[in-house]
């Protein structure tokens, strides 16, 4: 592990530890929540989140590898400053300019621009991105048509790299799944117990008895190493009986349902298992 890697480790352990040594599970969802979505801003904007003074000194300069003369841009999908590299092309200088996270990158979240003669912001222009998805995967695919304007470096501040890797990426599905659920009329709540697992969704007819849904969220590069700590814990520590992954980690499902399968839990991706729990509860997720 490198001295950056475990550096974030520490970060998001801490932020964590304060989180959730308030002891209030209002505060607790407020502050974790406010992470995830505003992982980066205007100081005077940040000032206003609801978290503990120690959690927000986690909020830092804009990282150097994401600035360019006193410009930085953020991702549309998390919002946090992309890399910006400068590169040759036919004798040209080109900036390249792409989300640190590569899934984001994937959606649409990858731009070029000529470095400006003056002063002046650059502007991106997008490069090719697959199409959006149709059908149930529409619902929870982010949207990235709105190219990111560049933004002064002076007066803004951004989470460290730590806390947006394990807490601002893998808490935009926990957050995107609760919103649409939400809105379709469900019962769901965050992060319970101070954090047991992620969703506490009931669902059924109207008048009907509802079935809890426990959830856990988990956006793991590896698969493999996934499946290594849902062994070593023997299932879910909090008692979540559903392990779902973000829709772009589909592929993974296979392989952790023949591990969860051992411990009682299920597994789905995203949109999948929003389909199903909407037609529980005899609403349309589509």
């Amino acid at each position: 592990m490198s001295d950056r890697e475990l550096q974030s480790e520490i970060d998001q352990e801490t932020a964590f530890t304060l989180l959730h040594k308030q002891g209030d599970q209002v505060d607790y969802e407020a502050g974790r929540s406010d992470l995830i979505r505003f992982p980066a801003g205007a100081v005077d904007d940040l000032c206003e989140l609801r978290l503990p003074p120690l959690v927000a000194d986690f909020y830092r300069e804009i990282p150097y590898n994401s600035q360019f003369q006193g410009w930085w841009f953020p991702c549309p999908v998390c919002r946090w400053p992309m890399r910006i590299v400068l590169r040759k092309n036919s004798g040209a200088l080109v900036g390249a300019v792409r989300c640190w996270h590569a899934p984001h990158a994937d959606m649409g979240a990858s731009y070029l621009f000529r470095p400006p003669t003056n002063p002046s912001a650059p502007e991106l222009l997008p490069e090719p991105s697959p199409a959006r998805p149709v059908g149930r995967e529409a619902v929870l695919y982010p949207d990235v048509g709105d190219i990111p304007l560049a933004v002064p470096v002076a007066g803004h501040k951004a989470v460290s790299r730590g806390i947006w890797r394990y807490t601002t990426v893998p808490g935009l599905p926990e957050l995107s799944l609760y919103d649409r659920l939400v809105e379709r009329g469900l019962k769901v709540k965050l992060w319970p117990g101070l954090d047991a697992y992620d969703l506490l969704i009931e669902a059924g007819p109207k008048r009907g008895k509802k079935v809890p849904f426990r959830v856990d969220v988990k956006d793991y590069t590896s698969a493999a190493t996934l499946a290594k700590l849902i062994h070593a814990q023997e299932g879910d520590r909090g008692g979540a009986e559903w392990l779902v992954v973000p829709d772009y980690r589909a592929r993974q499902v296979p392989l952790l349902s023949g591990v969860c399968e051992k411990y009682g839990m299920r597994v789905a991706a995203a949109s999948e298992f929003g389909e199903l729990v909407c037609e529980k509860a005899g609403v349309s997720w589509t």
